[in-house]
């Protein structure tokens, strides 16, 4: 084994959307990804409920990692590939990908000279490796450079920053195979009415009534509600099984989402958890494929959403912590509703850039780059 103690990867330390996580190029990790696998966790400093030796922030939403590499598809400019790192367990989860963190990918695509920056913006058209769909981020990139300064904010997120609009294609049964996996609007499980959907991320929606609540709880309070957490996590399992996920045990998917009427302007009320927490927001595929859920005729918002008319339909989803606009452009075919386009716009933020540290024992690098290497690097995000 060399004599060095730590190996050093060049990294981008970014906020994406509510979302928060070190951004690597496929390129500097390892190719094996058991090896890989080590490598991210040591990063994050998981298992550890703290993460206290390592960049992770203690919580599922700032234990995530983007992977990019310029890819070799037609049409694609990037590929991304989505990894959730566990808190508190040793296990890296590629199965379901993160919306808010892909917010990220463009401006660390477009600094990292993967794609040549446009003026004003820039189209990235991103495969999302772990769903086989694609989406389009329009990167602010004024003079050809990427812009973070901007009047746009999401709710989760202080202050404003420049808005990138995400454009996802083709997300129905990206992890399942079909947009509803069991082949109906409405589903029975445990005698509650269920929509279970796939638009992006596999859910299973439910209205918070029929299990004893309002829908307008803090996540704080239902995070604390032991018995509610375990008929969901029942529910969850059951309903896995019924979307082709298999055991889903050990796996983040499928979330769960309860639904009320809204109580600010908007069209519905969420708590989303992800899956065995409330998020105190709501993610953006999670947003989208609730917001789908709430557009079919029939499913379990049948009595809380009221339809819209026409093409284009704009859903305002209203969280713990503010609002979540959608856009969907739906196709009607031979008495079947086809979700065309979703979009929606998210803000990102570069917070860091330079190398990431790991033990050499988990991993001695492909290379032994100085310094200097490093900083020449760098010097082109």
């Amino acid at each position: 084994m060399s004599q060095m103690s730590q190996t050093g990867i060049p990294c981008t330390l970014m906020r994406g959307g509510t979302s928060k996580g070190p951004f690597f190029l496929a390129s500097d990790l390892p190719d094996d990804m058991a090896t890989r696998d080590r490598v991210l966790l040591a990063a994050m400093g998981s298992p550890d409920v703290r993460q206290i030796d390592g960049v992770g922030g203690a919580d599922p939403l700032t234990s995530k990692v983007a992977i990019v590499s310029r890819s070799s598809r037609p049409g694609i400019d990037v590929d991304y590939l989505f990894a959730q790192v566990s808190v508190d367990r040793p296990r890296v989860d590629v199965t379901p990908t993160c919306g808010n963190m892909l917010a990220g990918v463009g401006p660390f695509a477009v600094e990292r000279g993967l794609v040549r920056a446009k003026n004003p913006s820039t189209p990235v058209t991103i495969y999302l490796v772990n769903t086989g769909t694609v989406a389009v981020a329009h990167v602010p990139t004024p003079g050809g450079k990427v812009t973070y300064v901007g009047e746009s904010s999401i709710a989760g997120v202080p202050g404003t920053a420049a808005a990138i609009r995400i454009d996802f294609r083709d997300t129905a049964g990206a992890v399942c195979g079909a947009l509803l996996p069991t082949g109906n609007t409405l589903d029975q499980i445990d005698g509650l009415d269920a929509t279970l959907i796939d638009n992006g991320m596999p859910m299973v929606v439910l209205r918070a009534s029929d299990l004893g609540k309002s829908g307008y709880e803090l996540p704080a309070e239902l995070n604390s509600d032991q018995k509610l957490k375990a008929r969901l996590e029942a529910i969850r399992i059951f309903a896995g099984e019924r979307m082709g996920l298999g055991n889903v045990r050990s796996k983040v998917v499928p979330k769960m989402a309860l639904i009320a009427p809204p109580q600010s302007g908007g069209h519905v009320m969420t708590r989303t958890f992800i899956p065995h927490k409330c998020h105190p927001a709501i993610g953006v595929l999670m947003a989208v494929t609730v917001g789908t859920a709430c557009i079919l005729p029939g499913s379990v918002a049948r009595n809380i959403v009221r339809p819209q008319d026409g093409a284009i339909q704009r859903l305002s989803i209203e969280h713990p912590t503010g609002e979540f606009s959608v856009e969907f452009q739906l196709e009607h075919s031979v008495g079947e509703l086809k979700v065309m386009r979703s979009s929606l716009v998210r803000t990102a933020r570069a917070l860091f850039r330079g190398e990431l540290l790991v033990p050499a024992s988990v991993w001695e690098g492909k290379s032994r780059a100085t310094s200097a290497d490093v900083s020449r690097t760098m010097e082109h995000a």
